[in-house]
């Protein structure tokens, strides 16, 4: 019997190259958001606005594909070859990269109708337009990156996810600023960065996955059902989760556009640290993954647990740093007085929030590598929309707390979907054949 030292270490050799890019990848947004603040408000309420709309669509088809991993490690478990499956991981990829796009293209006439100051409308839309056309390289790198994280080759992906963070920034500052030439683009210039960052990182993942794996073309449709079964409803959970934090940005941001800036920095503060616990969250699916496939119950059990304390341990230190320094914090975002004033009390908020957010996403994972990702979806729509949405909408306009009263009841309902995910995860340990 493995002590637990083995099986923290066996999660922490998989999850740190992943957090490393996750981390990469955050800090992307990192660096729209610190240049499009340095541009202009307006900028940053533009994007925020966008992106709080384009993000939920896409997370649809991302969360389906972040599936992957988890289902080529049970059949990894079961002696499965999963090589050939990486053919159809970059098929299902473009369908869904059509589809989303298709989405996107379609809100377009509809940004009119929802409210926004009309100063902002023509730079939304314009932001939308080439988003979607940018969905095709995101959803290829997320498919390839999985597909290699099922065989626990995950550093290689992510060093590529960091040094796009330079890239990423040195693109902004040209395109949004104009240099070499290039007019000032504001808003459209972070677009474009974007699409050209998404499809160099797929580029460069797909090659490698060619030159690293024996890559085949399996056409075993039992892959395509398990990915919709599993990845399906844990897509719907990451999008009913996205929808609960964006929908907030849109309701504010017709109040005005600094709560939609604010709501954007606290989005973007919190999930830097949210990208260790999601790091260990797909490790974890990974290992649960594979002894789950394998039968091995009393590992898949010590992996989960360890997953959970990692996690959770993590955020509360996370959450104790960044009580002590919120103006320090917010600043390196912005230099207007008002939005400071506006995000330094939520700030505290988010503190006690992050800590159940750090321990609902290790649960999530867990659930992708048992291959049963209903309850996630459950306990997001019970904690998102039941509770946060309408508790919010309380607290912010009844009681006039604006946006502190919408990550009150983000605090609240985190309690209570991780209390439904727990209690879940418990009763399947006591039957894990089931």
């Amino acid at each position: 019997m493995q002590g637990r030292n083995f099986y923290f270490k066996d999660i922490l050799n998989i999850a740190f190259p992943i957090m490393l890019g996750n981390i990469g990848f955050i800090m992307i947004g990192v660096g729209d958001v610190i240049v499009a603040g340095r541009h202009s408000t307006d900028t940053l309420a533009a994007i925020s606005l966008a992106t709080a709309i384009t993000n939920c669509i896409m997370m649809l088809g991302i969360g389906i594909l972040g599936s992957i991993s988890a289902i080529l490690s049970n059949y990894r478990g079961e002696g499965k070859s999963v090589e050939s499956y990486f053919v159809p991981s970059i098929k299902f990829a473009l369908i869904l990269a059509t589809i989303t796009a298709s989405l996107i293209f379609a809100c377009i006439p509809l940004i009119d109708k929802i409210g926004f100051e009309a100063r902002l409308v023509p730079i939304i839309k314009d932001y939308f337009f080439i988003t979607a056309f940018a969905s095709f390289g995101g959803y290829l790198h997320c498919a390839a990156k999985e597909f290699l994280q099922s065989f626990e080759i995950v550093l290689f992906p992510n060093l590529v996810t960091i040094f796009c963070i330079f890239l990423n920034l040195f693109l902004n500052i040209i395109f949004v600023f104009g240099y070499f030439g290039i007019p000032e683009m504001g808003a459209i210039g972070l677009a474009i960065s974007s699409l050209i960052v998404r499809y160099f990182m797929a580029a460069v993942l797909l090659v490698y996955c060619v030159i690293k794996i024996k890559t085949g073309n399996n056409k075993d449709f039992k892959f395509f059902k398990d990915l919709i079964k599993v990845g399906l409803p844990a897509s719907l959970a990451i999008m009913v989760e996205f929808t609960g934090f964006n929908i907030i940005s849109i309701v504010m941001g017709r109040v005005s556009g600094i709560y939609a800036a604010a709501h954007n920095i606290m989005c973007t503060l919190t999930s830097v640290s949210f990208m260790v616990p999601l790091a260990i969250s797909a490790a974890t699916a990974v290992k649960v993954g594979y002894s789950n496939g394998a039968k091995n119950y009393i590992s898949m059990k010590k992996y989960a647990f360890t997953g959970i304390k990692i996690s959770v341990l993590f955020m509360a230190c996370s959450a104790v740093v960044i009580g002590l320094i919120p103006e320090f914090l917010i600043k390196l975002f912005t230099s207007d007085t008002a939005l400071i004033k506006v995000c330094v009390p939520i700030v505290y908020v988010l503190c006690f929030f992050q800590v159940f957010d750090g321990l609902q996403v290790s649960l999530s994972g867990i659930f992708r590598g048992l291959k049963k990702t209903g309850v996630v979806l459950i306990s997001n729509i019970i904690g998102y929309w039941f509770i946060a949405f309408p508790l919010g909408c309380l607290l912010a306009f009844k009681f006039k707390l604006n946006l502190l009263g919408f990550w009150c009841a983000l605090g609240f309902s985190s309690v209570v979907l991780c209390s439904i995910m727990l209690i879940s995860m418990l009763k399947r340990f006591k039957n894990p054949e089931e």
